[in-house]
This record gives structure tokens, C-alpha cells and sequence, in this order.
């Protein structure tokens, strides 16, 4: 068995040969970009995953502002464990 046999049947599955991206998404020209989260334009790469610069800062106005949150316990559980 040649060394560049060994490399090919050595190669994990789903590595870097597999024609995926991380997403799990084919590559390729029938493959679309992901929507914009905040418009629904399609993203572009200068400004992944948003499709403009725009999009981007009114995403981020919307994390500074606490419109977007991340839910948690509540307040009130916390002070009667005290």
C-alpha cells in the first residue's frame, strides 16, 4: 500500500474532504446564504451573518438596550433563598 493510499483511508469522515461546511450545509452554487437575522435579505460575507453594516449595528443596538435578553432565574427566587 502506497503512503497516499494510507492519507485517504486514514481520513476521518465529515473531515475536511467531505463537501460540507461546519453548518452542515452542502457548498456549492445551488447553496444559499443564511437570511439576515434582522431584515430576512440574504447575508453577505463582509458582513456575516448580517447583510449589511447597518443590520449589524441595529443588532448590536438591540443587545445594548437589553430587546434581546438571555433568560435566567428570576430575582424574587434568589432573594427568598437568602
Amino acid at each position: 500500500m502506497a503512503h497516499d493510499e494510507l492519507k485517504q483511508d486514514n481520513q476521518p469522515q465529515g473531515g475536511p474532504a467531505d463537501d460540507k461546511s461546519a453548518g452542515g450545509q452542502a457548498k456549492g452554487p445551488a447553496a444559499r446564504p443564511a437570511p439576515c437575522p434582522v431584515c430576512g435579505k440574504p447575508a453577505s460575507a463582509a458582513h456575516d451573518p448580517f447583510c449589511s453594516a447597518r443590520c449589524a449595528d441595529v443588532d448590536l443596538n438591540r443587545w445594548l438596550t437589553g430587546s434581546y435578553a438571555i433568560p435566567g432565574r428570576p430575582l424574587a427566587d434568589e432573594e427568598e433563598a437568602d
